[in-house]
Formats: structure tokens, C-alpha cells, sequence
């Protein structure tokens, strides 16, 4: 069992790391973005349901439901915010959605250049809050577009979506 629940943990990671960029890249509004941002959310929630499946197995890795919770918590946040559309909701999605992806970048970072690397815990923080920064400066200055007030149209042509 105790496999069958790490493949799971393993699959998910994965998926989250190659999803993440996806939807990072893909064109704002209906389609391909709110698509892959559900398989994303539901990578995330395999991910946080296996960590602790893992810990049940050996709970020294208590701190592996901690992050994995935390890590579905900032993707489930980002998804409700853009759900509520309250102003400042752009800001609130691209942090909390970009700040899960970078767990999941930490998380794939540790585990492969060992628990001991400062480098693997530190790096995905120093490089990703700058650029999520960035992505957020730029995206509050151009005007959002809820995806369901947008014509096929619009979003085709690229028209308030971000794009």
C-alpha cells in the first residue's frame, strides 16, 4: 500500500510541475487556462491527500501534510478569489496560484538534491516571488475580463484577457 501510495504522491508532483507552466502560459479566459488550471487543482489535492497518506506510514514526515496542506490551500485560494471576482482579485489569483507552483518546484528540488540542500529550500523562493511579482505588476495594469462576461470574440481576439 505504502507504494501505491507514494506512485500517487509521485504522479501528482509531476503533473503539477507540467501542468503549472501550461496554464502559466496559456491565454487568459475560456478554454485551455481554466481547463488545465482544474487538472492543476486536482494534481495539487492528490499531492496534499498522498502526503499525508505518506505520513500516516511514517510520521517523522509530519512536516510533508503541513506543506502539502499549505500547497493546496494557496492553489484552493487562488481558485476562490477568481471565483469571487472582488476587486483585486487578479493579484490575489497569480500570487496564490504562482506561490503553490513554487512549492511544488521546492518540493521537487529537495527531494532530488537531498533534505540537507539550503539551495534546493531557498532557491525556487529567490528566483519565483520576483518574477510573480512582475507577472502581477503587468497584470493589474492591463483591464481584466471575467471569463463568463467575455464574448467568444474578444477572448479569440485577445481583447481584455490578458493576452
Amino acid at each position: 500500500m505504502h507504494t501505491w501510495v507514494l506512485v500517487v504522491h509521485v504522479v501528482a508532483g509531476s503533473s503539477g510541475l507540467l501542468l503549472g507552466p501550461v496554464a502559466m502560459l496559456a491565454r487568459k479566459g475560456p478554454g485551455l487556462h481554466p481547463r488545465v488550471g482544474r487538472a492543476y487543482q486536482g494534481a495539487t489535492a492528490a499531492l496534499c491527500l498522498s502526503a499525508f497518506g505518506l505520513v500516516a506510514y511514517k510520521p517523522a514526515l509530519w512536516w510533508l501534510g503541513v506543506i502539502g496542506t499549505a500547497t493546496w490551500g494557496a492553489a484552493l485560494g487562488g481558485w476562490w478569489v477568481r471565483r469571487r471576482g472582488f476587486d483585486g482579485w487578479l493579484a490575489w489569483h497569480i500570487g496564490l496560484m504562482c506561490g503553490s507552483y513554487v512549492s511544488f518546484v521546492t518540493a521537487f528540488l529537495v527531494v532530488n538534491l537531498g533534505f540537507g540542500s539550503v539551495l534546493a529550500w531557498i532557491l525556487p523562493t529567490l528566483v519565483g516571488t520576483p518574477l510573480i511579482g512582475r507577472t502581477i505588476a503587468g497584470a493589474v495594469r492591463r483591464p481584466a475580463v471575467r471569463a463568463d462576461a467575455a464574448s467568444e470574440a474578444e477572448v479569440a481576439a485577445g481583447v481584455g484577457t490578458g493576452a
